[in-house]
């Protein structure tokens, strides 16, 4: 059976489509890490007060001082974890 060149077209493309998506799954975790943190936040990127990733100077500080929050007392920690006042509407 003789081979015609759209075969191997077809072939070359098909080989080139799945080099294509193999590469996809085989991208950096840095270079994934970096790129998802620069996507605002109202495209569906990190909030503002999101902790830092694992592994960092500044996730090692963030974990140190949620654990001396932790320990204090309730009526000693910030404002920040106290509930708000609740309003309740008259008529």
């Amino acid at each position: 059976m003789p081979t015609s060149a759209r075969h191997i077209a077809t072939l070359l493309t098909v080989a080139l489509a799945g080099c294509g998506v193999s590469a996809c799954g085989t991208i950096n975790e840095k270079l994934a890490g970096g790129i998802s943190d620069a996507i605002p936040a109202a495209i569906g990127g990190l909030p503002a007060d999101a902790p830092p990733r694992p592994g960092t100077a500044k996730y090692d500080e963030y974990m140190r001082e949620r654990e001396r929050k932790r320990l204090l007392p309730a009526s000693e920690r910030g404002e920040e974890t106290r509930p708000g006042p609740t309003t309740q509407g008259t008529r």
